[in-house]
């Protein structure tokens, strides 16, 4: 990364962050928007108060041409800035907030969530690259790398592990009713892409969103907690409840984990649809016992 990070994790910066994180939780665990709201601004408000007070880093300048008066001013780099990255976040956030998150198969809810999760991600790359003009949310689809036999060993692991524990979970908590019954063709058909554009969207915001807004001030791990934070909640309003986060905790760490070894997006996806291609089986199974009689449960 070329952008200057801070070196430690307990630093003064973590407090804003951690008050919008904390936001995710009270959108869609608590569901209390109100709070949600009071606390986005209560982080930006601290984090701005802080970059105030502190040292501004002086922008790096190059200028092109042979007389300064007609020279071309070329290479404008911005440093990273908290308050900046941190309404990057807390703008998703809210756009993700303002529509109930219950899955639903209907043509006016598969459109509600189109552009709501659309715009979280669309919106704040916009500002960073076209306001704020940082480029801060990249989406690195292509690394020019070959995946080694660890990475193609994981993604047997990913529907071997997931094929074992979803059925498990999803069954025996009963949270598969957190799902519309698909009993048709057609409501089968919209369950299959529901979940697929839901799960990349999850990789587009949390990590390459998210994740990589926050890796710029803050240590791998401690960014890689942080991002779980919001991940798990989002997942929770989602349907994945009960003892869920025993589950996706975990998943939302090792996404992470995956994509600074990886670098890859493509490889990020490739792991969460497999994981979703499981949990697509699961609901139609868990609503139609005896369709996809694969399962142990």
């Amino acid at each position: 990364m070329t952008e200057a990070r801070v070196a430690t994790g307990l630093s003064p910066a973590l407090l804003p962050a951690l008050l919008v994180c904390a936001a995710a939780p009270a959108f869609f665990v608590a569901r209390i928007p109100w709070l949600g709201w009071v606390l986005l601004g209560a982080g930006l408000l601290v984090a701005w108060l802080m970059e105030r007070r502190g040292t501004a880093v002086p922008d790096a300048v190059v200028s092109m041409g042979a007389r300064r008066e007609s020279a071309k001013t070329i290479g404008i780099r911005r440093q990273p800035s908290l308050v900046r990255d941190l309404s990057l976040i807390a703008l998703g956030l809210l756009i993700v907030s303002v529509i109930p998150l219950a899955a639903e198969l209907d043509d006016a809810a598969m459109l509600r969530f189109s552009l709501a999760l659309g715009g979280a991600v669309a919106v704040p790359y916009l500002v960073s690259r076209y306001l704020y003009r940082d480029r801060a949310i990249r989406f690195p689809w292509r690394t020019g790398r070959r995946w080694g036999r660890l990475q193609w060993g994981w993604l047997v692991a990913v529907l071997l592990l997931g094929w074992l524990i979803l059925p498990f979970y999803f069954i025996t908590s009963g949270v598969y009713q957190n799902w519309p019954v698909v009993d048709t063709p057609d409501l089968i058909a919209r369950l299959f892409v529901g979940v697929g554009a839901v799960g990349i969207w999850d990789e587009l915001f949390f990590i390459c969103t998210v994740f990589a807004l926050l890796r710029r001030h803050f240590p791998d791990l401690l960014a890689n907690a942080l991002q779980a934070i919001v991940f798990v909640s989002f997942l929770w309003e989602l349907g994945y409840r009960e003892w869920g986060p025993l589950l996706t905790i975990p998943f939302a760490l090792l996404q992470g984990v995956i994509f600074l070894r990886t670098h890859s997006l493509a490889y990020v996806v490739t792991v969460h649809l497999l994981f979703d291609a499981v949990v697509f089986g699961v609901l139609v199974h868990a609503h139609n016992p005896g369709l996809l009689p694969i399962f142990l449960v």
